[in-house]
């Protein structure tokens, strides 16, 4: 993976790991996740102002990501609902890769090296470990960690689906413009037919979170998705996990949770597994 790339993921790692902390953070999760969703409009549509339409061959996967990006908000949100971020993040964004690397190596022909496999193992492992330390609910919340490995699932269905669709649209942006305001779209109906009030409050009570949060989170998954057609799936979905690390410092200092050695061990694993990646190839 050359440098560029790897540096390109790495900040949308950091981006990543900001937006869920500002939906962990707020009072109303529902509220920060439809803040966030709604804020990937403006610069969609600044996107498709600039950037040429997706190719038609890339429609299949652009309405399947569509799908798959609901359910993940879905679960993702009542997971925040019942469970710590240290111990939801850990769970749901540590299986991915190993989801995503077990699907490409053994039904889409991927060929990694033994050194690539090895780094999105230790990378999993890394991040996973951190969920198996005490948390404030610790792993009693049997129905947080389901949830979370669910949301982990829809995380790896997305991006090989993404990542696909991307090669095949022939403009990464257009293509996450595309799915972006139609992820959007289906978001705002969810709420209209489950809260009404909550879409109502986003102008005045997650401005705030639709500006930044959004920002951030449409250009995160950019930058992914760009990668996704520089790199492999499974690499560039391993090296994006990473945001954990993010995630738990913003989690330490911003939202009181806990800081114990074994996080720090886990933390260190997984930059370790990072470097492997970074030096794979």
């Amino acid at each position: 993976m050359s440098l560029f790339v790897f540096l390109t993921v790495m900040t949308a790692a950091m981006l990543h790991a900001l937006w869920n902390v500002l939906v962990k953070g707020g009072a109303d999760k529902r509220l920060g996740m439809a803040a966030v969703v709604l804020g990937h409009l403006p610069l969609a549509l600044v996107a498709l102002a600039i950037v040429p339409a997706p190719a038609p061959a890339s429609y299949p996967y652009l309405f399947a990501g569509i799908g798959l990006h609901a359910g993940y908000q879905f679960f993702l949100l009542n997971s925040y609902r019942i469970g710590d971020l240290t111990q939801v993040y850990p769970i749901a964004r540590g299986s991915a890769p190993l989801l995503v690397a077990l699907v490409s190596v053994g039904f889409l022909g991927v060929r990694l090296q033994a050194v690539e496999l090895l780094a999105v193992l230790i990378i999993g492992a890394g991040i996973i470990s951190m969920s198996l330390v005490r948390q404030n609910d610790g792993l009693k919340n049997h129905r947080a960690a389901v949830l979370a490995f669910l949301t982990g699932c829809f995380i790896a269905s997305y991006s090989l689906v993404d990542g696909l669709g991307a090669r095949l649209a022939g403009t990464s942006l257009g293509f996450y413009a595309w799915l972006g305001i139609g992820n959007a779209v289906i978001f705002a109906v969810y709420l209209l037919a489950t809260s009404p009030r909550t879409l109502l409050a986003v102008p005045k009570q997650g401005k705030w979170v639709f500006l930044f949060g959004g920002a951030a989170s449409f250009t995160a998954y950019s930058l992914v998705i760009w990668a996704f057609t520089q790199a492999p799936i499974a690499l560039v979905t391993g090296l994006r996990e990473t945001s954990i690390i993010f995630a738990l410092l913003l989690g330490v200092f911003f939202l009181g949770e806990r800081m114990d050695l074994a996080k720090l061990v886990a933390t260190f694993t997984t930059l370790f597994g990072a470097a492997l990646l970074r030096f794979s190839r």
